[in-house]
């Protein structure tokens, strides 16, 4: 069956362990979703110049935070990989002019193994990632997910972890459901706005266009793939699957694109 692109905001590492709306939202996820064959994630935690996809027969679980409580580092999510479905997404990719290097040792970043462990525990589905280059824009990105559509129709669920903001700097310890500052709230419906009618020309240009947008994304790492599973489910219907904040500052939304109703 065709599986959907989706886009989560994952958040902090924390999420795995503290109860939130998103955390929430994340573990009823699979219900909606018919079995995937295998799951491709584009992780804003694994940045590379070239678009590099890891190959391994299984995923070992990456820690990429420090200071956090022990019980975070304790956590694993051993996936297996798919080595031949990675050299075919290589060649796919290499072929829509992106060439493609295959990484034979990296496991899944936190972006990645937090959200699929809340989301699919057993660990029995097959998980590949695939990197962002974030110096190459949204364009780039949305070219890159438009490139990966045909997976879809393999069984291949596509995820793009970011955030729908992520302004860091403005952490200061405050509690988990702090108030919502104005300025998340009015980048975030600016862009659902845009993202509801399918304006990419819009969106391409969020950084001119939005509200706050370069508060909310002082780098792009975090939004890119949003960009890329936007290309991926062109063509089908766009809905948002989850809006909440976090800290007063992260908006965790979610959105699924290619959906069939």
């Amino acid at each position: 069956m065709t599986q959907p692109a989706l886009f989560i905001s994952h958040g902090s590492p924390m999420l795995a362990l503290t109860p939130s709306p998103a955390r929430s939202f994340l573990t009823g996820l699979a219900a909606g979703l018919s079995r995937p064959r295998a799951i491709l994630v584009l992780s804003a935690h694994w940045e590379t110049a070239t678009v590099m996809v890891n190959a391994v027969t299984g995923n070992e679980t990456i820690h990429d935070f420090f200071g956090f409580p022990q019980a975070l580092y304790d956590l694993r999510y051993p996936a297996p990989g798919d080595i031949g479905l990675a050299e075919q997404i290589a060649d796919l990719l290499t072929s829509a002019g992106f060439p493609t290097g295959l990484d034979r040792t990296r496991g899944l970043d936190h972006g990645a193994w937090v959200p699929l462990l809340l989301s699919f525990p057993a660990a029995e589905i097959p998980v590949l990632q695939l990197s962002v280059q974030t110096r190459e824009g949204p364009q780039h990105a949305l070219a890159l997910g438009r490139a990966l559509t045909p997976l879809r129709a393999e069984g291949v669920l596509i995820i793009g972890s970011g955030s729908f903001t992520h302004d860091l700097r403005r952490f200061r310890g405050q509690p988990i459901d702090d108030p919502e500052s104005p300025d998340v709230t009015q980048f975030s419906d600016w862009m659902d706005e845009a993202i509801a009618r399918s304006d990419i020309e819009a969106l391409l240009a969020y950084r001119e266009r939005a509200p706050f947008a370069r508060a909310e994304h002082p780098t792009e790492e975090h939004i890119l793939p949003l960009f890329a599973t936007i290309g991926a489910g062109e063509g089908g219907k766009a809905r948002r699957l989850h809006h909440s904040t976090e800290y007063g500052i992260l908006r965790m939304d979610a959105y699924g694109f290619g959906l069939s109703a």
